[in-house]
């Protein structure tokens, strides 16, 4: 008997780790909000095409160049699952994972399964540099 209870007891540790795992991966999904990106530099001005945009790993941000002179930045997590979003390319950013495309003007949704678009962050342009405010 004392034999089954410890193979019980081991089974449900075994569970207890699996579900650990599940929910650790559930917590890892959507999009990571930075803790503080106020005067981050996301990028500078020289490195961001007009009509197009670049991503910073480091800072988990897209920052785009609309028309020119005109800088927007954005979380560069998909909102829907939290992956990461591509280089734009013809004014939208895609993300691989499950085909949602944002548009870089203002980030909004242009073709789903996420439901709300990219979190967009205020800037300036300061010394050549695109820095958040």
């Amino acid at each position: 008997m004392s034999e089954q209870l410890t193979r019980r007891a081991a089974l449900g540790v075994a569970g207890l780790t699996g579900l650990a795992g599940i929910t650790g991966c559930a917590g890892g999904s959507g999009p990571e909000t930075p803790v503080n990106l106020s005067g981050k530099e996301a990028a500078k001005v020289a490195d961001v095409p007009v009509g197009g945009g670049r991503l910073n790993g480091e800072l988990k941000l897209l920052v785009t160049q609309p028309t020119e002179g005109v800088f927007k930045v954005f979380t560069s997590r998909c909102p829907h699952q939290g992956c990461g979003v591509s280089t734009p390319k013809d004014g939208l950013a895609d993300c691989p994972c499950h085909g949602s495309e944002f548009d870089i003007t203002d980030g909004s949704v242009k073709k789903g399964p996420a439901k709300t678009g990219l979190r967009e962050y205020p800037a300036e342009v300061k010394n050549g540099a695109v820095v958040v405010l």
